[in-house]
């Protein structure tokens, strides 16, 4: 193992405060980071805020204060709760910071001296809320938000993205865990083998930035600026020998933690930069999904975003850390409701670990005065048997980060452990037992289970730090946080030990937690933001902008004349609003078909329709849903990523007919949950009320990707 690791999360948009989507990315880093120190490895944990753009510009106008002011009060508010919350980030970068306005400039110069830098403009529509240009007609709405895009026509440096596209492959060859999970990986390299553009990477529209070295009229586009980030936070760009060392010590990153929607921007625009200005690679890119509360995507304008100050007023820290790292499969779009906090808060942690912990120390209190007790030799028994099988089972799947098996293996000890003390009963004293027998029994017993609880406290310390302090404590152990808990074995608890004092460890969750929880967040959301912000679609769970932006956001460069993008965006935003067309069920909604002896008489604007995204895809798999026999799963590739659709069709159409043909999907649709798959899209076809579907095709040849206006 390395001995030294540094991992960071994407650094959060101040256009809102946080809430628990940006919580679970930085409690993910956190866990991540308690647990490489807990094994000795020199950890360097990077957290913080991207403050500029032209969004915050006038944010911090509507609030009547500097863009300074503004950016100043919202990273605070990030700042408290990730201090109320305990996290142990080592550093917490600002974009505002001087240490990284000198990098990012050092960077950009270095780029252009190496000849990957030009000037050239650019005349197209931007949305300012998603700070990103997007491929629509003038006064068309962007395709992510809704909102009304702007036209500009600016003159931009452009970054040479097109040399670096077989590199991009070949480090994406040479290195299969740098994208993870899969399906990001599949998307990433999809995209650079559709073909990459040049990218802009400064704006004249405005001023709020880092300033382009060398001619301020420019400032560096907000997403080039912040990606820099990772590397001015450890001294990139200082004179100071001391930076200059922690640079050469820490870089590159062994892991970046961001969401799925900003994939793409850390995995081709930032390694390209990185191999422009000669710079290591990162080693690993690993992209979590989306958060939805009770099963609708987290949103300001619908009123349902979650503040993590509300859970820790109820439940505390450690409850919300168990939840998001155990209900949610890393890597998966996850799902949270108060209900299901409560549930697994009483069930896991409260009549589970919690209940273990203080019967067993009670009765060892009882019965040995408080100190553990000598077992007798040669005794062997399930729980010890099985606990180096348990260990190595955690290890490896934590190491893998699949968090929700690993607490799940050791959930498993908690009711194994537990199992046997009812089975063993050692508050029981049959009639033929004497009572030399009775304490001999009962110290093996209660010395299994405290050592089993030591076990168990010592892998999960990382995920409930503050309970497994507690419980450390209580065991008579010290301060787990300067423990050392390497090489976990069997029989590391000293008999002899005198027990610390008790207390409650997770007290359970009283009736009205869930009411209590609900009444907060109901009078949280119908109070007026303490900031105002223009983004109204559902935060993904860590972003580098608040917005779930993949493609778009870079103009395509155009060398002294004007050209429009040609990158689309991809990613869901709202529903599809109902059209005229019959749509094949992906997922849990089906647009209904028309009967002929109806008439539609819903009308739509041509604003309605623009915001529905059609797009071409061919279908690379098809495959049928076991016990389903209706659905089909679909892969789909459009040309710029791969997706999972599910589709009603199997009744119509069989798999191998479908593999290699090119249909029409409604790409914007949020993502559904059916039989346990996502399905990420509709296919579109047409029918009669009860007749057999038929896929919209084409008779001309067109590319994938396209989209149909």
């Amino acid at each position: 193992m390395s001995n030294k690791f540094y991992l960071t999360t994407p650094i959060y948009y101040v256009n809102a405060r946080p809430h628990i989507g940006t919580t679970y990315t930085t409690v993910i880093a956190d866990v991540i980071a308690c647990r490489k120190r807990a094994l000795g490895v020199d950890t360097f944990f990077l957290t913080g805020t991207d403050e500029h753009g032209q969004k915050i510009q006038r944010s911090a106008e509507k609030a009547n204060c500097s863009a300074q002011e503004f950016t100043d009060r919202v990273a605070a508010q990030f700042r408290a709760l990730w201090d109320r919350m305990g996290l142990t980030y080592d550093d917490f970068i600002r974009t505002t910071d001087p240490r990284h306005k000198r990098g990012v400039q050092k960077l950009f110069s270095l780029l252009q001296q190496r000849g990957y830098i030009y000037k050239g403009s650019y005349t197209g529509q931007y949305c300012v809320s998603d700070e990103a240009y997007v491929d629509v007609p003038p006064g068309a709405p962007c395709p992510e938000c809704g909102r009304i895009t702007e036209t500009v026509n600016e003159e931009n440096y452009f970054f040479k993205l097109s040399a670096f596209e077989r590199p991009l492959l070949e480090l994406y060859e040479n290195n299969p865990d740098f994208i993870r999970p899969e399906t990001r990986r599949n998307e990433v390299i999809s995209f650079v083998k559709a073909g990459l553009k040049d990218l802009s990477v400064s704006r004249t529209s405005f001023k709020w930035g880092v300033p382009f070295p060398g001619d301020e009229k420019h400032v560096i586009y907000v997403w080039a600026d912040a990606l820099a980030n990772y590397i001015t936070a450890i001294g990139y760009g200082s004179d100071n020998p001391a930076d200059q060392a922690k640079f050469e010590k820490y870089w590159p990153a062994d892991l970046h933690l961001v969401g799925k929607e900003i994939t793409r921007f850390h995995c081709v625009y930032w390694p390209a930069f990185l191999m422009a200005a000669g710079l290591p690679m990162p080693k690993s890119v690993v992209a979590n999904g989306w958060l939805l509360f009770e099963e609708n995507k987290m949103s300001k304008s619908r009123g349902n975003v979650v503040r993590s100050e509300t859970i820790l007023d109820v439940l505390g820290a450690d409850a919300l850390r168990y939840f998001l790292l155990r209900e949610i499969v890393f890597g998966h779009d996850g799902s949270f409701s108060f209900d299901a906090l409560v549930q697994r808060y009483n069930a896991d942690l409260a009549n589970g670990y919690g209940n273990l912990v203080s019967r067993t120390l009670t009765m060892i209190g009882k019965y040995f005065d408080g100190v553990v007790p000598e077992p007798v030799a040669g005794q062997a028994d399930s729980i010890s048997t099985e606990a180096p099988n348990a260990i190595a089972a955690f290890n490896r799947s934590f190491d893998a980060l699949d968090f929700s098996r690993a607490l799940e293996t050791a959930w498993a000890m908690v009711a194994a452990v537990d199992g046997y003390l009812t089975a063993s009963a050692p508050w029981k004293q049959p009639e033929s037992v004497t009572d030399g027998q009775q304490r001999a029994l009962r110290a093996t017993v209660l010395y299994t289970a405290a050592e089993a609880i030591r076990i168990i406290t010592a892998l999960v310390y990382p995920v409930i730090p503050d309970a497994a302090a507690k419980v450390w404590g209580q065991l008579g152990l010290g301060d787990i946080h300067t423990a050392d808990l390497r090489n976990l074995t069997w029989g590391g608890l000293p008999p002899g030990t005198r027990l610390g004092e008790f207390g409650p460890v997770f007290p359970r969750a009283e009736k009205d937690a869930i009411t209590r929880m609900q009444q907060i967040e109901q009078s949280n959301n119908s109070d007026t933001p303490a900031v105002p912000a223009e983004n109204t679609l559902g935060e993904p769970f860590g972003a580098l902008a608040a917005t779930p932006v993949e493609t778009q956001g870079l103009a395509v460069a155009a060398a002294e004349e004007a050209a429009p993008p040609s990158i689309s965006p991809a990613a869901p935003a709202a529903p599809a609003p109902s059209v005229p067309v019959a749509v094949a069920k992906g997922g849990s909604t089906q647009s209904a078909a028309p009967s002929s002896d109806k008439i539609i008489s819903e009308k739509i604007t041509i604003d309605d329709f623009a915001k529905v995204d059609l797009r071409v895809a061919k279908i690379m798999v098809a495959e049928r849903v076991p016990k389903a026999d209706k659905l089909l799963r679909l892969e789909v590739d459009l040309g710029y990523e791969q997706r999972q659709i599910l589709a009603g069709i199997a009744e119509a159409y069989t798999p191998e007919s479908l593999v290699g043909r090119k249909v029409v999907i409604v790409a914007n649709l949020a993502p559904r949950k059916l039989r346990g798959l996502e399905s990420n899209g509709m296919i579109v076809a047409a029918s009669l009320e009860g007749g057999r579907p038929v896929l919209a095709g084409f008779l001309e040849e067109i590319e994938i990707g396209a989209r149909l206006k």
